[in-house]
């Protein structure tokens, strides 16, 4: 079994431990802020854009913004409170966003993987020993929306929580079907379901080297659809209440190109949907890995494994 397979099979029991948490001394220090930023890069950034949306439903200003942006340019005010989302703790822009964060006096509070040392972190979990992250990102998501339930926003807390363990461990009983053989996978999602996209496709780039791409679907068909073709397939991700995603893959199939609809019907809340939602695709890109002789644990090599590139924006 690759540290893949065990990572993404832990999920369930990962998330309802860490409904257990009490994050209130942290939500304390959030409440006192005039905004928040939720602040993260890769996976960590949509996870970030996933928490803002939990913390608007709780009537904050919340704002998502990638490390390298908030590091460098976002107009950060010492009133603002600071989520800095990063696993090892190790990422260069992460590190300078908690960094300017502390410096301005911004309440800051940071998740991250157990034994990383930041004194306001709330710690998920053991590390990843795969380099295609899954725990550690809805580990990340179940915490965000811990706090964003306890700050006041409906649906989200330990129940929620809860019940995305559940719909997960029965996610993982329904994998995805794809044709073989594609020359792109195209991923497309409307609202929360976009950001699940753009997730589901790093993972199948990281885990099984497929050209994979994450839209909302809205963009896709103002133009970025045109050159698919039957070498392709499109699978779109969640639903909307308009219709658009069965209309788009409907589009899809007259047009030749293969398409499946992957829906989350459980949980009913939109935000925690997601969880499970990323649980399918995450093990879609570990069958397509083992499918394809790829070793989903080492990812990052040769000279994208380059320290100075990877230190780059580092305080």
């Amino acid at each position: 079994m690759t540290e893949l397979e065990a990572a993404i099979h832990a999920q369930p029991d990962e998330l309802r431990r860490l409904a257990g948490l009490d994050v209130r001394p942290h939500t304390k220090r959030l409440a006192a802020g005039e905004r928040v930023w939720v602040v993260g890069t890769g996976s960590s950034w949509h996870a970030a854009d996933l928490g803002a949306a939990m913390f608007a439903r709780a009537g904050i200003d919340a704002r998502a913004a990638a490390s390298n942006d908030f590091a460098l340019r976002a107009p950060l005010r010492a009133g603002d409170g600071v989520i800095v989302l990063s696993h090892t703790g190790s990422t260069a822009y992460a590190r300078a966003s908690r960094q300017r964060a502390l410096d301005i006096g911004a309440p800051t509070v940071s998740i991250t993987g157990d034994g990383v040392g930041w004194p306001e972190a709330i710690e998920t979990g053991p590390k990843e020993r795969a380099e295609t992250y899954t725990r550690s990102y809805t580990g990340a998501l179940a915490v965000l929306a811990l706090l964003a339930g306890e700050l006041g926003a409906e649906g989200l807390g330990p129940e929620a929580v809860v019940a995305a363990a559940d719909a997960t461990e029965t996610a993982l009983g329904a994998p995805v079907e794809l044709p073989d053989d594609r020359r792109l996978i195209v991923l497309a999602g409307l609202g929360p379901n976009a950001v699940t996209a753009r997730e589901g496709a790093l993972k199948l780039r990281e885990a099984a080297r497929l050209t994979a791409e994450g839209f909302d679907a809205e963009y896709l068909l103002h133009g970025n659809a045109v050159p698919l073709t039957g070498d392709d397939v499109l699978i779109a991700v969640g639903s909307d209440p308009d219709g658009f995603l069965p209309r788009l893959a409907k589009a899809a199939r007259e047009a030749g190109v293969p398409a499946v609809e992957l829906d989350q019907p459980e949980p009913a809340d939109e935000l925690m949907a997601q969880i499970p939602l990323t649980a399918r695709l995450q093990l879609l890109a570990l069958r397509r890995a083992v499918a394809g002789g790829q070793d989903p644990d080492k990812v990052i090599v040769g000279s994208w494994d380059d320290a100075e590139l990877w230190e780059t924006g580092a305080p």
